[in-house]
């Protein structure tokens, strides 16, 4: 899996996600931060795991919200300095909490990119990465 960052808002990074080289939606994180703000910067450039994580309280909302379809958090690890990234929903900078939101469209308004149709793309990208996970190993590159 590779997400390619695009463009930066005063607080939002929009990327593209990409599965075996296939488009397949948009990302969207916090901004890239020198130091760390918990909460408020996005993932380093770098190739991670991706694993299944079942603890917190997130696990159990999704379950409860598709319980067809969710195992557990995909969640992006070992990640110096990170923990609890997760891949989820949600379409503004103020809900990524550091972690990776997805949607099928973008739109750029007051300065920050916001997602659209969350639900959508993370259903998608949620079906195909766990028949991945499945199968073997699966990493995840943060690009420029």
């Amino acid at each position: 899996m590779q997400v390619l960052r695009k463009q930066q808002g005063k607080n939002s990074t929009l990327s593209e996600i990409y599965l075996n080289n296939q488009f397949i939606c948009y990302g969207l994180e916090d901004i890239p931060r020198t130091k760390k703000i918990p909460g408020s910067t996005s993932i380093p450039l770098g190739i991670y795991p991706l694993g299944f994580n079942k603890d917190g309280g997130m696990n159990g909302n999704y379950y409860d919200r598709f319980p067809k379809l969710h195992r557990s958090m995909i969640e992006i690890k070992s990640i110096p300095g990170f923990s609890y990234v997760y891949i989820h929903i949600g379409n503004t900078h103020k809900e990524t909490a550091g972690c990776l939101l997805v949607g099928t469209g973008y739109f750029f308004e007051h300065g920050d990119y916001r997602l659209v149709r969350s639900v959508t793309a993370y259903k998608k990208l949620y079906a195909l990465l766990v028949d991945m996970m499945v199968s073997g190993e699966v990493f995840i590159e943060m690009t420029e």
